[in-house]
């Protein structure tokens, strides 16, 4: 997990608490939390049954959840939309995306070799797609109708923009203050 999203997140007035990629959702919720924060992280999305497990729990409980890189992917993977391998992984910064929810676009840092799958975004009926990379219009941000869950595939933490995404955070927050 990057640093600079827990300064984000404390920044906004949230009292956080780490914990390892295979804790289970009966240990995270000891905790009491308001919300949960699915990071980035490593590789392959699809073989961590054990972190896709823990994602669908959080959404079962209806709680609130933010992913970012592979908690993006993870948060599709509990909603039965696949991920592949890019030929190109997106690398570095000055990647323009663009939110469709509010038609603004963003410059965003990204650092992923995996994508979410279009088709089977399309073709499940409770997710929403928000943002796509206007470079090759891969899917970088959806989230799960009828539930307080979202993510993004890119860096809001990042500052190529410089600040273009940290609203996300605030979005988080509110989410969490609702």
């Amino acid at each position: 997990m990057k640093r600079n999203i827990l300064h984000c997140l404390v920044e906004r007035g949230a009292h956080i608490k780490v914990f390892p990629a295979k804790t289970t959702y009966d240990e995270l919720k000891v905790f009491q939390p308001d919300g949960y924060f699915i990071s980035n992280g490593p590789g392959d999305p699809a073989p961590m049954d054990y972190a896709i497990h823990t994602v669908q729990q959080i959404l079962a409980d209806d709680r609130p959840l933010f992913g970012i890189c592979l908690g993006h992917q993870l948060l599709a993977l509990a909603n039965g939309i696949s991920t592949f391998k890019m030929h190109h992984g997106h690398r570095g910064l000055n990647h323009p995306v663009k939110n469709l929810i509010t038609g603004k676009s963003e410059i965003t840092t990204q650092n992923h070799g995996f994508g979410v799958d279009p088709e089977s975004v399309k073709s499940n009926a409770q997710i929403e797609i928000t943002h796509v990379n206007l470079n090759d219009h891969s899917i970088e941000g959806i989230r799960v109708k009828n539930k307080k869950a979202f993510s993004v595939q890119y860096h809001p933490e990042a500052t190529p923009g410089p600040h273009d995404s940290r609203y996300l955070f605030d979005q988080f927050i509110d989410l969490m203050k609702s």
